[in-house]
This record gives structure tokens, sequence and C-alpha cells, in this order.
């Protein structure tokens, strides 16, 4: 049977499916619906984690935290000088920094304290240091804040200072130098950079301590050795590698995971209602309407042309529709709703952008799930149909 288009049998089948336009738009509704679902759910997973691997990427190579009866503790920096002896580690770098809650917006800020003599662990907050001078910072009570935080200080009505309340109950008052932006949201968009003194009067913490130690180390391949030195030396240290990161990370999507397996299990089961009723055969009005077309003289090739047309003008309509809105939903507005099934549904980050990542294989995928096993169940029963005489077909 050639497939060559013909323009007189796609007119009838485009005219045939508005002859039974409510049948054809509720499953041109139903195949626009699933497609949505699924390519928004697979698009919004990968714009997810398209951003927390490029920002693992940025993070320390080993990070310690001191945990004493199972809770984080500030760590002694005098541990610096200690650890530095260890061979194959090439710079130790003590951190301040913790989480600020805003009240008012119901947001934490991550408070990252800086000192313009110590090494940065970080590419951007290499470049900030160099943009904007930390003793200038400092000499002038002032912070950099990014652009979610921005928005959000903005949104009550704080332009040009924020009123900082420190562990003791006294207000803060800090100035607003500079205002960054940063192509990894995840780990800008939340971000406020205060010299070190002030991050230490902010959160109450004692100056001889840090929240954390970043260690830097000449060979990658020597990470575990030397964080079983660091651990035998120091046992209340707890070593955080990269790898230990990407570990958490993809346990957290293989938990979201089950989310998604729940919402394709409910998609695939009521696309596969509608396979069922078309390849358990045709109504009654169809084969009427192929009996009369046989007896007009219609071959069966002309039959399964037109019904070929039919089928495939309505699921690659829905596909392409599916894929637009999909588009639509995820990257011009966000995917609300949808993305709390992965990020959770807690305000107490600054929102950030989803990054436009699409995979051409999940098209693909999407393609051959739905357009063709439609078309195949629409074309076997048109088949067993024409085959048969047109006074028993319509009989």
């Amino acid at each position: 049977m050639s497939f060559k288009l013909n323009f007189l049998l796609l007119d009838y089948a485009i005219r045939s499916l508005l002859r039974r336009a409510g049948k054809s738009f509720f499953i041109f509704l139903i195949l626009s619906l699933l497609i949505f679902l699924l390519s928004s759910v697979l698009m919004i997973a990968d714009a997810i984690k398209l951003e927390l691997n490029t920002t693992l990427k940025t993070l320390p190579q080993i990070t310690l935290q001191r945990f004493i009866a199972g809770k984080q503790s500030d760590v002694p920096i005098s541990r610096v000088d200690a650890l530095l002896d260890i061979e194959g580690i090439s710079s130790m770098t003590p951190r301040i920094w913790g989480y600020y809650y805003f009240k008012p917006a119901g947001v934490n800020f991550s408070v990252v304290g800086i000192d313009a003599y110590e090494e940065q662990y970080s590419q951007t907050l290499s470049k900030l240091t160099q943009q904007f001078d930390p003793k200038l910072l400092e000499s002038e009570h002032a912070m950099i804040i990014g652009a979610g935080v921005k928005k959000v200080l903005s949104e009550n009505y704080y332009t040009d200072f924020f009123n900082f309340v420190t562990s003791e109950g006294k207000w803060q008052k800090v100035s607003i130098a500079g205002i960054f932006n940063s192509d990894l949201t995840l780990e800008s968009n939340d971000l406020i950079l205060v010299p070190k003194k002030l991050a230490y009067a902010i959160f109450g913490m004692d100056e001889s301590k840090a929240t954390d130690i970043v260690v830097k180390v000449a060979n990658v391949k020597e990470i575990p050795t030397i964080v079983q030195k660091i651990t035998e030396r120091f046992p209340d240290l707890r070593a955080i590698t990269q790898d230990d990161i990407r570990v958490s990370y993809q346990n957290l999507f293989d938990y979201k995971s089950g989310f998604f397996l729940s919402l394709f299990s409910v998609c695939a089961f009521a696309f596969f209602i509608i396979i069922y009723d078309k390849t358990s055969g045709l109504s009654s009005e169809e084969k009427k309407e192929i009996g009369i077309l046989k007896a007009i003289g219609w071959s069966s090739d002309d039959i399964l042309k037109e019904k070929f047309y039919e089928s495939f003008t309505l699921a690659m309509g829905a596909f392409l529709v599916g894929i637009a809105f999909s588009l639509f939903y995820v990257y011009g507005m966000q995917a609300p709703l949808l993305r709390n099934v992965f990020m959770g549904y807690s305000e107490l980050k600054p929102s950030f952008v989803l990054p436009f990542s699409v995979d051409s294989s999940m098209f693909v995928l999407l393609f051959l799930l739905s357009v063709p096993i439609y078309i195949a169940a629409t074309l076997i029963p048109a088949w067993r149909a024409s085959s048969l005489d047109a006074e028993e077909v319509m009989r």
C-alpha cells in the first residue's frame, strides 16, 4: 500500500473528524493532556538536574563539619593549622556562613562571610571579591546581595540598606553595596555576602570558630585517603565530598521519581483505555461509513489511507499541542504546582528560574509512545472492516 500524500483523502479525513466533533475533541483533549503532563514533568526534572549538577561542580572538594551528640557544631579554627601538614592538602579555608530567616517574606537568606586575605573556594566568590573590595565592605559596613535577595528586600521596602536582627536581639544596619547575578541560580539567588566580622556579629559566633572548613586537594584521586586521615585525627569531624552530595542528589530524585511513577501510571492507564476502546472495534456509524465507501467504489487501500490521515492528524495535533503547552508552562510560567513534585512546597528560599533544558530523545520517546500507537489502534479495526464485503460491513 503506497502512502503518497493525497490531499483529497486528507480533506475527507479532516471533514470526517469534524463530523464526529464531540468524540474527536474528547480524544484530542485526553491525548494532549497526557502528553502535556508527561513532558512537563520530564522537562522540570531535566531543568532541576541540570542546575544541580552544574552547581555541584562549583562546590568544595571536601567540606569538614563538626558534630557533637549528632548535632552540627562550630569548628575551632585552630584545627586548620593542625590539618595542613597532611600530605595532599593544598589549602584549607574556614567558612562563616548560615541561614538568616526573614520573617516578613517567609524566606531564608544564605549569609556568607568573606575575607580579603583568604582564598575563595568558588569561582563566583572569586569574581565577586575582585569586583567588590572586601576591605571597603568592612569599612563601610556594607554587603553584596544576589538578584533574588534584592527582589525580596525591595518588596519589603528595603532599597539601600537592611536591618539584621542579631542573636542577641539587637539591630544591625547594613547598607547594600552591590547586586550580582550568576548563571547558577541555586548557588547565588539567595546569597548575601558580608565581611567576616559582620557575619560573626549577626550569628553571635565566637571568632575563634568557624561554621565549617573547606579543603582543597591537589589530586582528586587522593580524596578518600585524605578524608580517612582527617577523620582519624579528629573523629568528631565529618567530611562531605562532592561525590557524597552527588549521591544525595540522586537519592532525592529517586525518591521524587515515585511521584512521577504514580503520575505516569495514571496517565498510561487513561491512554490505554482509549487504545482498548479503539482496537475493540469500530462504532456502528464508522462501520456504516466504511461500508458506504466500499459500495461506491473505494478500495481497502483508500479506506486505510483515509483512516491513517484521520488518526495521524488527530494524534500529531495532540502531540504538538501538548508539547507546545508544556514548553510554555515549564519555561514561560515556571511550572507552578508541578515543580513542587521535585522541590517540595517550602517557601523558605527565594524562588529561582528553571534553566532551559530540552532533551530531544524525550520528544522522540513521547512521540513513539503516543502517535504510532494511536494510529495502529485506528488502522487495525479499520483494516478488519475494509477487508469484508460492503453488504456484510453495513449489516
